[in-house]
């Protein structure tokens, strides 16, 4: 019986075509949905997961980067003390105003203030030390190439933000913040272009001399009794809580993910309508079968394997066209992303609402009786 269902689908690939374009169709949709909600919301995470750290010190309960405030030097000094702690570095947070040209007005920006030292850990994987080095000039900006034409700037496009000077010196891809524009500088320009002009910084990024110990050295530096000062998480954790305060505590992110399920549930509902005309179409072939003795047990095997092999060609073509899209989104700095893990789950997804439809199909078997070969 197995073999009938794919010697079926050749020989009547005209009739199952349509069902596997529906299967792709569905899953271009979903692949392309997942790609642009975890392009947009991983914005949010980009100050840890460009960074090089492994724990990072906030204020408590802050949810995402943006939402940081001054915590105590004494976290700092903590951090120092402890022999698993190599390495501390600071990241002042300054939100800004950026005047630029007139007819662009004014444009909420991002100051990151960071090390400029060549090998600092924030941004480590953005930034060259040539670019570290020219943050060192007093007032200097590195912005994305994408936000550029946000700014109305080009690199050495002079400007005030929060009514100071700055420059930028630079353009570095892979900055672009959610919710505004995310621009870097240096410790020293963030602190003079603070409007509150607040001492201590935002975060420590702290690297261990073994990650492994991450867990256990952030048990010990999270400080004691009921009202701390400031928190420790883990690199991972604390991008990872950004993402999902943007995806489910926002309504930016509800919206989103409203819409991804109104894109599986209409793809899903198109491929089950084409792949029950598919079957509906093969009822005189089936009603053969039942008149020669096969069981409706054996033909349900068969449409389910069909439509098995019908979500296989169609993912393989939503495979290609999907990559072709993120590819020219990704050319027109369209903000998308699909790791291996999501790549796999909307592969699964797929499968899933192509064996939904071959369960939906079965019912067409119903009309498939012998007596139809009467008619």
């Amino acid at each position: 019986m197995m073999g009938l269902a794919r010697k079926t689908l050749i020989y009547e690939w005209r009739r199952f075509l349509p069902a596997a374009l529906a299967v792709a169709f569905a899953g271009v949709l979903v692949l392309v949905q997942a790609a642009l909600v975890l392009g947009i919301f991983s914005g949010a995470s980009v100050y840890v997961t460009a960074s090089d750290g492994d724990l990072w010190i906030g204020y408590p309960g802050t949810q995402s980067v943006d939402l940081g405030r001054p915590i105590p030097s004494s976290a700092e000094l903590h951090a120092r003390m402890d022999p698993a702690v190599n390495r501390v570095e600071a990241l002042r947070w300054v939100e800004g105003d950026w005047r630029g040209p007139l007819e662009r007005g004014g444009v909420s920006v991002y100051v990151s203030g960071i090390d400029t030292r060549a090998d600092g850990m924030v941004f480590a994987r953005v930034l060259t030390p040539a670019q570290r080095e020219a943050l060192r000039e007093p007032g200097a900006l590195i912005v994305d190439p994408a936000d550029l034409d946000k700014l109305g700037a080009i690199v050495g496009t002079q400007a005030e933000i929060n009514g100071h000077h700055v420059r930028i010196v630079g353009a570095a891809a892979g900055l672009r913040a959610l919710g505004g524009v995310n621009v870097l500088a240096s410790l020293e320009t963030a602190r003079r272009l603070d409007p509150v002009g607040a001492e201590d910084a935002s975060y420590f990024i702290l690297r261990l001399r073994d990650p492994k110990d991450a867990d256990a050295v952030a048990a010990r530096l999270q400080p004691g009794g009921n009202t701390p000062r400031y928190e420790v998480w883990r690199s991972d954790e604390f991008a990872a809580r950004a993402v999902r305060f943007w995806l489910f505590d926002t309504g930016a992110g509800l919206g989103f993910l409203f819409g991804a399920l109104v894109v599986g549930i209409v793809g899903a509902v198109i491929t089950s309508q084409t792949l029950i005309g598919a079957v509906a179409g093969n009822r005189r072939e089936y009603a053969t079968l039942r008149a020669l003795g096969v069981g409706f047990a054996d033909l349900r095997r068969i449409v389910l394997e069909q439509a098995l092999w019908v979500g296989g060609g169609g993912l393989a073509i939503a495979v290609i066209v999907g990559t072709a899209l993120l590819a020219v989104a990704s050319w027109a700095d369209v903000p998308v992303a699909i790791d291996l893990r999501g790549a796999v789950l909307v592969g699964l997804l797929v499968q899933g609402v192509a064996l939904g439809s071959g369960l939906a199909a079965m019912r067409s078997l119903r009309h498939a009786d012998p007596i139809e070969l009467l008619r």
